[in-house]
């Protein structure tokens, strides 16, 4: 099939999944499983933010290093973040240095410590409710949603910065709030059965 590709076991996955080492185990591990948890969803805006422009496999490779620099991603830690901590961030070589990126980063921390409810619970209330049909190309694949501008907007309403359609479908996907593998890629029936015990009407 277009755009699947087999690894060193034999499965079919997207290839972009086996483009390169450091993708595999994203590929197979992470991208598409359901993120819950406020701090995990929070990560995922703002790596999605900073790649904006860039290649996932530069922010990938620099994951850990953000992690570092961003206090794990917990947001109560980033909120408190301050002018010291911008030049800090700023001189670490290890992270993507872009000054617009890094105060956005910082008041979307400030605007979802102010939330009332989980930001987890707000992203995934714009799941689609009807599924899709699986892509069989990378090409087929839609780079914005009506849900991921829908959900766009609310997080701008509510003071986050950085953050277009574009980037919240991409967090969309990285968060299983989508499932965006190919068809007959290996990963996606294991993504589905994931997401279906968080979309289930009992769960």
């Amino acid at each position: 099939m277009s755009g699947l590709a087999r690894g060193t076991d034999g499965r079919r996955r997207c290839a972009w999944g086996v483009s390169a080492p450091d993708y595999v185990a994203y590929h197979d591990e992470e991208w598409g499983r359901p993120v819950t948890g406020d701090d995990g969803i929070y990560e995922r805006l703002t790596l999605e933010a900073f790649q904006s422009g860039l290649s996932w496999l530069t922010i990938l490779r620099k994951r850990e290093n953000f992690r570092a620099a961003f206090a794990g991603f917990r947001i109560g830690a980033v909120a408190g973040f301050d002018g010291t901590d911008v030049e800090r961030l700023m001189a670490d070589a290890g992270i993507v240095r872009n000054r617009a990126k890094i105060d956005a980063a910082l008041a979307n921390a400030v605007a979802a410590a102010a939330m009332s409810e989980s930001l987890a619970e707000l992203v995934w209330s714009y799941a689609p409710r009807s599924p899709r049909r699986a892509a069989r190309r990378l090409a087929d694949l839609p780079s914005a949603t009506p849900e991921s501008a829908a959900l766009a907007g609310e997080l701008k309403r509510r003071g986050f910065r950085f953050l277009g359609p574009t980037t919240v479908y991409s967090t969309m996907q990285a968060c299983g709030i989508v499932n965006d593998h190919l068809a007959g890629c290996a990963i996606r029936p294991e993504v589905e059965a994931d997401r279906a015990t968080i979309l289930r009407p009992d769960g």
